[in-house]
């Protein structure tokens, strides 16, 4: 590498690793900001989904605006957003607060993941991209393995709010360097669907915090059915704008692929299932099981280090036997280790327990989430790959904020925070359903069209110099990394 493209892999892969840091550092601290803020389940699950619904809505504007405005800049924008939100969590005194700031820190997250990747293919030729995504994603999957542990240590040892201040330095020390040492880098400059980014935040914030109201207002009740039915309006106003809009947020013609409408589907529910049930494992294993934030961390480890280690080779095993294979084995192995979880949870319950069922899921998670990418992806245009992967990435976005509403209605429903008997009763009806979504993603797997291993060649004449290199994303995207969006590679460089 040259140290011009060193700097670029090294910027990227900080402002991806404080993204995802962020996602799941907060998870061991619930129970502490439950405690700290007299914040409901309700709260709680807000300061879940308003990272992660801002993060979702805008990360397909990120990419437009980087790819006109200049994706150098709005790494930098992203990066002193995510920081002045990280300070506005620290210092928040209520619930409300705090959700809001976590929005905010929603807002740079959308900002920073997908112009990262775009720097990131535009200086890398086609032959150096897969070790440079290698490394990019084995930070990112350093940072899903040490969140847990991290907000655990911190929140333990010092307080939930240096969780937040943790981020600051961090990115105000990257702002300088990426602005100095990044060369500017542009894509074409596509005309922005205002209308659709409209449309499409009413439609995800309407639904979900339908579900999130469900539990402490009722079903029945206004506050919930006007939002689900906003919601449900939202997305269908948001299809009839994209089915005649001149310049679509995303163009329905992906879904007459059924490698992208199945695997959406899929991703959809995988990640619905994970985060929902990684939101209240932690706080089953110190409300019921009596761990501090620190144990709690340490705990989920089976869940982190199997994707860390698997993952990176899982395109390879791919290439090999096809997509839908690992997609509906991977997501069935969830299932079973969710499931599993459901059938042993109770007050006290020994870890030795919990630790085979948890390896089991995680092993699943691995097999799944780098094959599902490479089967959307990799069968799109090499037009359509920017909003292809950028569609990818927030249904992924997205499954996380419906799986952390719909299991914690499930959990209202049956349990409470007043004891640990109480915890355990509405937690093991949360993580069955857990298990049903990753069931459900198994059965949208097998949607995926079946793919042939590629035969062995020999070897034949070089490609003449002017063959087009193949597109980024068609390579095996990292498991906590979404594709880099469309033009990244042949953005003219300027500034």
């Amino acid at each position: 590498m040259t140290a011009a493209q060193r700097w670029v892999i090294g910027l990227a892969s900080v402002g991806s690793f404080m993204v995802v840091l962020d996602l799941l550092v907060v998870a061991t601290a619930l129970t502490s900001i439950h405690r700290g803020l007299h914040a409901s389940i309700e709260d709680l699950e807000w300061t879940v989904n308003a990272y992660t619904l801002s993060f979702a809505a805008l990360l397909m504007t990120s990419a437009s605006l980087g790819d006109r405005f200049g994706r150098r800049r709005l790494l930098a924008t992203g990066l002193a957003v995510f920081a002045l939100g990280s300070v506005a969590c620290a210092l928040a005194t209520s619930a409300g607060a705090l959700i809001a700031a976590r929005a905010v820190q929603g807002i740079g997250a959308a900002a920073i993941m997908p112009v990262s990747l775009a720097l990131l293919n535009s200086a890398f030729p086609a032959q150096q991209r897969g070790r440079a995504l290698g490394i990019y994603g084995s930070v990112t999957g350093l940072a899903a393995v040490l969140g847990p542990v991290l907000g655990g240590v911190i929140t333990q040892g010092l307080a939930w709010q240096w969780i937040f201040w943790l981020n600051v330095p961090v990115a105000l020390a990257a702002i300088p360097l990426v602005l100095t040492r990044l060369k500017e880098s542009f894509g074409p400059g596509a005309r922005l669907d205002l209308l659709g980014l409209g449309l499409f935040t009413l439609a995800t914030t309407g639904l979900v915090w339908g579900l999130v109201r469900a539990d402490s207002a009722g079903w029945g009740s206004a506050g919930v059915i006007g939002p689900l039915a906003a919601g449900v309006a939202g997305v269908l106003a948001f299809l009839g704008w994209q089915a005649r809009a001149a310049a679509p947020m995303l163009p329905l013609r992906l879904f007459r692929s059924r490698a992208f409408s199945a695997g959406n589907a899929s991703i959809f529910l995988l990640n619905g299932s994970m985060t929902g049930a990684v939101f209240f494992m932690t706080q089953y294993q110190q409300v019921s099981l009596g761990q501090g934030p620190l144990g709690a961390g340490l705990r989920l480890l089976p869940w982190g280090i199997a994707p860390f280690l698997i993952a990176p080779r899982t395109g390879a095993l791919a290439d090999r036997l096809g997509e839908r294979p690992l997609v509906v084995t991977g997501l069935a192995a969830q299932a079973a280790g969710m499931a599993w979880i459901a059938l042993i949870a109770s007050p006290r319950l020994s870890y030795a327990l919990l630790a085979a069922p948890m390896t089991l899921a995680g092993i699943g998670f691995a097999l799944a989430i780098p094959a599902v990418t490479k089967a959307v992806v990799s069968t799109s245009a090499p037009a359509d790959i920017g909003k292809a992967s950028g569609a990818y990435s927030t249904m992924r976005q997205l499954g996380g904020a419906f799986g952390v509403a719909i299991l914690a209605a499930v959990f209202g429903a049956a349990g409470s925070y007043t004891s640990a008997a109480a915890f355990s009763r509405g937690f093991g009806p949360a993580i069955g359903v857990a298990a049903a979504l990753a069931l459900a993603g198994a059965m949208a797997g097998i949607a995926l069209p079946a793919r042939r291993p590629a035969r062995r060649l020999r070897p034949g004449p070089p490609a003449p110099a002017s063959a087009s290199p193949a597109p980024a994303s068609a390579s095996p995207a990292p498991a906590s990394a979404s594709p880099a969006p469309a033009g990244a590679e042949r953005g003219a460089r300027r500034g």
